[in-house]
């Protein structure tokens, strides 16, 4: 990451550098097609572009690498599908460093756009994987019946196993609502919201099939960054709103136990425009990394 990082920025503009303890900058979070920090891949030649995409390969795996990919150019796809209204464009994604990674033991990056934010947070061989914020409009795009590009389908089709696979006692408590969200609720924020408490069923207190589904859509998540994300899986809540089959319209789910929260939601465009987010709500951008710096050192 710190090779990569370095080479990013030797030929980066100045848009690109951000203090690390510049906090609300550093802590942000917005998959919506806003304003945002950072230097957009527009304004890259093509080695300092390619840079980016070498420090964003850093932290994924090279499935969830091919995801943000998809991603990325569903934007064209999106724009063509509304018409041009909106001049959505591939290089509308911003990256930013904070700090100095050839000297700094504190110090991060983010690269982001519509539908994708991944922020990495370091503190000498500590890394900070979170948030990651993985969306997709359309979800699905499709020749006749046949989905032809599904960037979040592992996402999406575990989600619905877990549910189809509890026996209906269960399922009425795993399902908490009939309507699904608009959006998931820790939104587009710096700050996982606090009154977002764990609902359904632990996953201790599931069958073992539902809960072994529940294991691997949990690896799924945890499985797109190279660094591990250790969780106590028994620990965790599965909860689910909306329809519980497919075609059926909007569907939600949460799993949510200590220092972790991943939501998936399906609801816009016909069910057909997905957000999911993985985020440790202690340790997100570092937690109080550069607080317990301060308090160490000064």
């Amino acid at each position: 990451m710190r090779t990569e990082a370095a080479r990013f920025l030797r030929a980066a503009p100045p848009a690109a550098r951000v203090a690390f303890d510049d906090e609300p900058t550093r802590r942000w979070l917005e998959y919506r097609p806003e304003a945002r920090p950072g230097a957009p891949l527009s304004d890259l030649d093509l080695d300092t572009r390619k840079a980016a995409h070498r420090m964003l390969a850093t932290a994924l795996q090279p499935h969830a690498f091919a995801q943000a990919m998809t991603i990325v150019s569903l934007e064209e796809v999106l724009d063509r599908k509304e018409g041009y209204r909106r001049g959505r464009h591939s290089d509308d994604y911003y990256v930013v460093v904070f700090g100095d990674p050839a000297h700094d033991a504190r110090w991060g990056w983010r690269f982001e756009g519509h539908h994708l934010s991944v922020t990495i947070t370091l503190d000498g061989d500590t890394i900070y994987p979170t948030p990651v914020f993985f969306g997709a409009n359309p979800n699905t795009v499709s020749y006749g019946d046949i989905p032809v590009v599904r960037p979040l389908a592992l996402e999406e089709d575990l989600g619905y196993a877990i549910v189809r696979s509890l026996d209906p006692a269960t399922r009425s408590r795993v399902v908490v609502a009939r309507a699904a969200p608009p959006d998931i609720y820790s939104g587009p924020t710096g700050k996982t919201a606090g009154n977002i408490q764990p609902l359904g069923v632990a996953v201790a207190d599931l069958p073992s099939g539902p809960a072994d589904l529940t294991r691997q859509l949990l690896a799924v998540y945890q499985d797109r960054l190279v660094v591990p994300i250790e969780v106590d899986a028994e620990a965790l809540h599965f909860a689910w709103q909306g329809s519980t089959e497919p075609g059926g319209g909007g569907h939600y789910y949460r799993i949510q136990g200590p220092d972790l929260l991943i939501e998936y939601d399906n609801t816009d465009n016909g069910a057909n425009h997905a957000h999911t987010v993985l985020r440790r709500p202690a340790s997100d951008f570092g937690g109080d990394v550069l607080t317990a710096h301060r308090e160490a050192h000064h």
